[in-house]
């Protein structure tokens, strides 16, 4: 990715292969949307006074031309299954924006006429 990846961790110890896990996943977004223009990802524990179930937080920040793309994925006790489960729906929030942008998401129109309230015969 040309952009750069900023990688914030709180409430636990950094890891580089977490680290190395999150740039990965971050190149192959773009891969679905080229023009990214910056990523920000904080990895967070919960449940700090918890021995055993801690749970963790994924956020996700995207910014791409005219939009920012927000990802947030709470609390699954593996941290790498949120970091997965975060980025791959980061991809499809990236396909859909690509998509729009070329036009190919249909538009609703709106209705037309009618009239509201109770209907007189």
């Amino acid at each position: 990715m040309s952009a750069p990846v900023q990688i914030t961790v709180r409430h636990m110890a950094r890891s580089d292969a977490l680290t190395a896990r999150i740039r990965a996943d971050a190149d192959k977004l773009s891969e679905f949307y080229p023009r990214i223009i910056s990523c920000r990802v904080v990895v967070e524990r919960r449940d700090l006074h918890k021995h055993q179930g801690q749970t963790y937080n994924v956020r996700l920040v995207l910014k791409v031309p005219g939009e920012e793309i927000v990802v947030t994925h709470d609390h699954h006790e593996d941290v790498y299954v949120a970091v997965r489960d975060t980025f791959a729906s980061a991809t499809r929030r990236l396909e859909d924006y690509a998509r729009q942008l070329r036009g190919e998401v249909k538009a609703h129109s709106l209705a037309v006429g009618g009239r509201a309230g109770p209907v007189e015969e």
